[in-house]
């Protein structure tokens, strides 16, 4: 049993209520302490709908308990679930999210009609020939010349960038932009990338350096495509 022991925080915000729930309690001692917390703060009918936000801590719950929880707090008087918040996520999610966030290191030649695609970053150790395809959900980073088509952030990544030592594709695509051909130089550019520049709303070709202040969180890769 829980003893005397609060189990249940009520704090108001300026959007509702926002319950925080003990995590060390069991489901049905967390279904009590609220029944018996929302007993005792009666709200009159003239009042208007209140929405009510539950933090669960490190505690998960199924779809079962999470529908009694709301059943629980809909059966009171005006009041609404807006949000059911965990900082624990379903094994599948957490695997998603893992495989969306690996780099995946390709060594080849990707070669004309052949099309190469990764869930997650790309690092490609080679060329994309004319004619080849690369398609990441995430960045792609190619050690190499970049002929071909570059498709990164797919489907919708806004905030994802192509990077390669030697740069002149056919197109790039970065999640639904796609690059026009005098967004780049006919010659070719070496150590640079593109990225979507947010203010002209199209694909831009800059130094690498850049994205140093652009994209900070991919640093380690800047310094390994200028350092080799």
């Amino acid at each position: 049993m829980a003893g005397s022991k609060q189990l249940i925080t009520i704090k108001g915000t300026r959007d509702g209520l926002t319950l925080y729930v003990d995590d060390s309690c069991s489901f049905n001692e967390m279904l009590t302490e609220l029944e018996a917390t929302l007993s005792t703060n009666h709200v009159t009918e003239d009042e208007p709908m209140i929405t009510v936000t539950i933090q669960l801590g490190n505690r998960y719950l199924h779809e079962k308990q999470e529908e009694q929880l709301r059943e629980l707090i809909r059966s009171k008087n005006k009041l609404v679930v807006q949000a059911i918040e965990s900082n624990v996520i379903p094994k599948k999610q957490a695997l998603d999210w893992l495989e969306d966030s690996e780099v995946k290191v390709i060594n080849k030649v990707v070669r004309s009609g052949q099309v190469v695609e990764v869930q997650g970053d790309m690092l490609l150790i080679g060329d994309v020939n004319p004619g080849g395809k690369i398609m990441a959900s995430g960045n792609i980073f190619v050690m190499g010349n970049l002929r071909g088509i570059a498709h990164a952030g797919v489907p919708n990544n806004r905030e994802a960038v192509i990077a390669a030592a030697y740069m002149k594709p056919s197109q790039l695509r970065i999640a639904d932009y796609i690059s026009r051909s005098p967004d780049y130089e006919t010659e070719g550019v070496y150590m640079e990338c593109g990225i979507i520049d947010h203010e002209k709303e199209k694909i831009i070709i800059d130094r690498l350096q850049i994205l140093a202040r652009k994209r900070p969180d991919i640093n380690g890769f800047e310094r390994r495509m200028i350092h080799g």
